[in-house]
């Protein structure tokens, strides 16, 4: 599918069992007039090399932000305040603008949610892939470049490629406008994929035309993806690791199954209990009640505390006063809750 030249950037293969990315204590913070708001706070990540790792939550909860942070992309008033970020054993964060600017495209890249928002609406689809390439192959010649062009935009899928390719993105559905901006980001064959809630603006036929082109990409190149998303249903599909964020740091995280089978942050079990199941009828879906607290004024103790029925019925007053640690509760499964304490491990 991917001729094998370009699945082969120069860096050392993995067997999957080592890192091929590593953040560590991440802290994103925003200081505005109002105060600091800590987008990101503290958060833990490793992704391996074929695997997929789903960052899930509700909107706000700082998914997108941490992958900006991993990036380098942070806008001002934010900046990275703490933490480490490792590609391979590289650290990212002491690394210049000139330096990031190398590795994104071509070791590390990002679709985002809504391809019309990321193609330039006055050049040929064709053109702006040429682009990706003239900056990260400039070796190579413009003729073998064209040609990578069209077997790009066959490789996500899109019929008459070299037709295609003259195409301008309003010429294009939704779901054909994705696939281009994914030929844009395994255009250099990059280590890591970051898919930022890239199947929320399609409809259902070609969300799953989109996930199943991921997954084969993810297998062919043996890629590592940080899929980010607010539904549970693209998770189950998609992930083979969890990390389910709230308020600007990881509350869980499982492998699928696992974290499915038995939830045990109770966030999360919210999360899964507020997915309707197709033959079961109820007169209201469940929901998760209360309000997210405020990232510029963090309340002391556990931020799901104020509203976590979990600690009202077991009458925990040590999650108002302090905040857990990701706790080790099974093999392979953490989660940030004080109902746990004893049974980490």
């Amino acid at each position: 599918m991917i001729d094998k030249a370009m699945q082969n950037n120069g860096n050392n293969s993995s067997n999957g069992e080592h890192a091929l990315l590593e953040v560590r204590g991440l802290k994103t913070h925003f200081f505005t007039r109002s105060g600091v708001v800590k987008a990101v706070d503290g958060v833990n990540l490793r992704v391996k090399r074929g695997q997929v790792v789903c960052i899930v939550g509700e909107s706000g909860c700082g998914k997108s932000m941490t992958a900006l942070s991993i990036l380098q992309l942070v806008d001002k008033p934010g900046r990275i305040v703490e933490g480490e970020i490792y590609l391979e054993g590289e650290e990212l964060t002491s690394k210049n603008r000139r330096e990031m600017s190398q590795l994104r495209g071509s070791r590390i890249s990002m679709i985002f949610q809504e391809p019309r928002s990321s193609l330039n609406p006055v050049f040929k689809v064709g053109k702006q892939l040429l682009e990706v390439l003239s900056i990260h192959k400039h070796a190579i010649a413009k003729t073998e470049r064209e040609q990578q062009v069209v077997d790009l935009l066959r490789a996500v899928g899109i019929p008459d490629p070299k037709k295609r390719a003259s195409n301008y993105p309003h010429e294009m559905s939704g779901g054909m406008a994705q696939r281009v901006m994914i030929a844009m980001g395994i255009a250099c064959a990059p280590d890591l994929l970051i898919a930022d809630e890239p199947t929320t603006a399609l409809d259902v036929t070609i969300q799953a035309q989109v996930l199943d082109l991921m997954r084969k990409l993810r297998d062919e190149l043996n890629i590592g993806i940080i899929f980010i998303t607010h539904d549970m249903g693209v998770v189950a599909e998609m992930a083979d690791i969890v990390a389910v964020m709230y308020a600007g740091t990881v509350v869980e995280e499982a492998p699928t199954e696992s974290l499915f089978e038995e939830p045990l942050h109770p966030y999360t079990q919210g999360l899964i209990a507020s997915i309707p199941i197709m033959g079961e009828f109820k007169d209201r879906l469940d929901v998760i009640p209360g309000t997210v607290p405020s990232l510029i004024d963090m309340p002391p103790g556990c931020r799901f505390a104020s509203r976590c029925r979990a600690r009202i019925e077991h009458n925990l007053e040590k999650c108002l006063d302090e905040e857990p640690e990701l706790m080790e509760v099974r093999s392979g499964h953490s989660v940030r809750c004080w109902l746990y304490e004893e049974q980490d491990t």
